[in-house]
């Protein structure tokens, strides 16, 4: 079995009584890499360490998910409030949060009313926490939509509800 160590070096073709006696005498433990290869390589690591880096590298690349709220055009404050800190916790665990104005029939033909309550929720939930967008107040077929993420610590973003809609 070809043997490796901890560093990457290769050491050599050793019998595997004799790369056990190694580990063994190393205090690391003897890992198949594979097998498919004549002869197979075996690497000399501490197994708990690897296991370590494993979990803190799958910590790492946790992806974010894209979370929806979605807001009506007759949406009360209260109500507004709860899907705000919906949003925050949404915001906490790293995810980032899409804000959905649905419009409805004549609903549509009063934008300006619709980008002014999605504004007022950003300032309810930038009172929460400090947020920043992602992607910026904009008409879509159905409404308003806009992204938020969870911004720097204790920064607040103050410019946010004074957003201006863009049309696409």
């Amino acid at each position: 079995m070809r043997l490796v160590d901890e560093q990457g070096q290769q050491l050599g073709v050793f019998s595997k009584e004799k790369a056990l006696e190694m580990a063994k005498e190393q205090g690391l433990d003897l890992i198949l890499v594979t097998e498919k290869t004549n002869p197979v390589i075996c690497k000399l690591i501490d197994y708990g360490k690897y296991l370590y880096q494993l979990k803190k590298s799958e910590k790492k690349t946790k992806t974010s998910q894209v979370k929806g709220i979605r807001l009506n055009f007759n949406i009360s404050l209260h109500d507004m409030e709860t899907k705000a800190k919906q949003s925050k916790k949404f915001l906490e665990d790293g995810d980032r949060v899409r804000v959905e104005m649905i419009l409805r029939g004549r609903q549509k033909a009063f934008n300006d009313l619709a980008a002014e309550k999605t504004n007022k929720f950003v300032e309810i939930l930038s009172s929460y926490t400090s947020i920043e967008t992602d992607q910026p107040l904009k008409k879509e077929p159905r409404g308003l939509s806009l992204i938020i993420k969870k911004g720097k610590n204790e920064i607040k973003n103050e410019t946010l509800p004074d957003q201006k809609v863009q049309d696409n």
